[in-house]
């Protein structure tokens, strides 16, 4: 199928991956950068050397510091900003984009104080009906993508007809999507799997092995499935490339930002020493307090966001946390 003109907003190590992904698909691709020296870089370059140095991008991928230039002719607009951003760099680049454009978030958190989810906040901000909001969830470690190494995903849109749509338009020679109309489960299970992947993350910091962060994953997919569930969504999406899929990438990984921050974690670094060395946005150190507001606010126990947030925020090592999974109350394996 031919593409069109899509819009990628940011040019991070995943937002430039997806370009390529988009560009390998017959997409004309215009990425948007906060920073005016680094689409300069792109686009002299042809390679992002801050985010993903050494990757050649297509022909078809450009870079503007333009918000207007970037949106221009665009039909399809891929958000992938930091999520507890989007909400005021959305409302100041919705102006500029075209009439009945599609939104497809790459993002994976919940807002802070509203406990929105990205489509939510992209609604709510636009206007955007359910028809022209999608995401795109899975198993994406941006060096991966960027390597151009066999990856599938989920596309998912309440409208199914726009999710097969744009399932056309990405599907490159080596990213298979497929789709879903669950968007919430999708949603939900990108989001929680950031916070996972901390705790995963800090056990191997502590030098634990494979039993302990083998049942700290199994025990995030139950987790997760209960408040998704709870909320609404299809617990198949929770078994598939939006759940597990991502959840085994995200924790196994040592290219995942999260897991990364949480080894950083469990070796004895506080939170705001993880931020003053890296450019990267941990999701997962952001979106576990609002994750665990909005378990709280259903009613889900959500222990893993529970001791996470907590250790973020210092109130806790990553040994008590570890302590305290095990001093819990035993309960049945399908609590």
């Amino acid at each position: 199928m031919s593409g069109g003109k899509v819009a990628v907003f940011s040019a991070g190590s995943w937002g430039t991956a997806f370009s390529l992904v988009l560009a390998d698909a017959g997409n004309d691709v215009t990425m948007w950068a906060r920073r005016e020296e680094v689409a300069t870089a792109i686009n002299e370059q042809r390679e992002n050397p801050e985010y993903l140095p050494g990757v050649e991008l297509p022909p078809h991928v450009s870079a503007t510091h333009d918000v207007e230039k970037a949106l221009h002719g665009a039909d399809v607009v891929v958000l992938a900003t930091p999520s507890q951003s989007l909400r005021g760099n959305l409302t100041e680049w919705a102006p500029y984009v075209e009439p009945g454009a599609t939104f497809v978030s790459l993002m994976k958190g919940v807002e802070l104080g509203t406990l929105e989810r990205m489509s939510q906040v992209i609604a709510e901000v636009t206007g955007a009906g359910p028809d022209r909001i999608a995401v795109i969830s899975g198993p994406n470690l941006a060096k991966e993508i960027a390597r151009r190494e066999p990856a599938a995903s989920v596309v998912a849109c309440e409208v199914e007809e726009v999710a097969k749509h744009l399932q056309a338009r990405i599907h490159s020679p080596a990213f298979r999507p497929y789709t879903s109309v669950d968007v919430l489960g999708c949603e939900l299970g990108g989001a929680y799997k950031n916070v996972v992947a901390l705790s995963v993350g800090m056990a191997v910091g502590l030098g634990f092995g494979d039993n302990t962060t083998a049942s700290v994953i199994t025990r995030g997919l139950a987790e997760t499935a209960r408040l998704a569930m709870a909320l609404g969504a299809n617990p198949l999406t929770l078994m598939g490339l939006a759940g597990l899929g991502d959840l085994v990438a995200t924790c196994s990984s040592p290219l995942s930002r999260n897991r990364t921050f949480g080894e950083k974690l469990g070796q004895g670094m506080t939170a705001a020493e993880i931020y003053a060395t890296t450019r990267q946005v941990a999701e997962g150190a952001k979106s576990c307090a609002s994750l665990l507001a909005l378990a709280e606010r259903t009613g889900i126990d959500a222990p893993i966001a529970h001791h996470v947030t907590a250790v973020v925020d210092g109130r806790m090592t990553a040994q008590e946390m570890m302590d305290s999974f095990i001093a819990r109350d035993t309960k049945a394996e399908t609590d």
